[in-house]
């Protein structure tokens, strides 16, 4: 996994997760993507309620650079900050190319409605970037069944993401597992290097 206490300003990671994250979590989210901002980290996000927009929040709290993917233009279009600033680069469609890739990792794409493929195809971009050739070096989320790999119906509309993401060898700290929350807690008491 790479080291999160670094100060690399070419570090990305894809801050996502349920919209069912415990509170605690949200707040602990929120502090620690304010402190990976200071320390040059760009946050990828889709601005979903729960830990999307606690990772976004606590991104631009730290003034670092936020790549927000969207579903469509006005997605959650309240929770966004009238402050955004030029370090928020946004893509507010997915790509074809988008579709195209999320249709590979999801077992009933056939099945989804339109909006939930928007929301699938979304998901490939805060991995992959937006054009779906950048990998995130990390991603950092929480889930009902603290799985690494999306493998479990219970990791919800993220299990798209880390789909993709064990199939590109991204490292994942789901902080619902205990270790991985000490782990992420633990970095946040350090001060950052440099």
């Amino acid at each position: 996994m790479p080291a999160l206490d670094s100060s690399s300003s070419d570090q990305i990671y894809a801050g996502i997760g349920s919209r069912q994250t415990p509170p605690r979590v949200l707040d602990l989210i929120a502090i620690g993507a304010a402190r990976l901002a200071r320390r040059g980290w760009t946050m990828r996000t889709g601005l979903s309620p729960g830990a999307d927009q606690a990772f976004y929040e606590g991104a631009l709290a730290g003034h670092g650079r936020v790549e927000l993917y969207l579903p469509c233009p006005d997605f959650q279009a309240p929770a966004r900050s009238a402050g955004e600033g030029t370090e928020v680069v946004v893509l507010a469609e997915p790509s074809d190319a988008a579709y195209w890739l999320s249709a590979r990792f999801h077992p009933c794409w056939p099945a989804l409605s339109s909006q939930a493929r928007r929301l699938r195809a979304r998901d490939a971009h805060q991995l992959l970037g937006p054009d779906l050739d950048a990998p995130a070096a990390l991603v950092v989320c929480w889930t009902h069944d603290g799985g690494l790999d999306g493998s479990d119906p219970r990791s919800g509309g993220t299990g798209q993401a880390l789909r993709i993401a064990h199939h590109c060898g991204v490292s994942v700290l789901n902080l619902a597992r205990p270790q991985h929350l000490r782990a992420f807690s633990r970095l946040l008491e350090r001060p950052p290097r440099g």
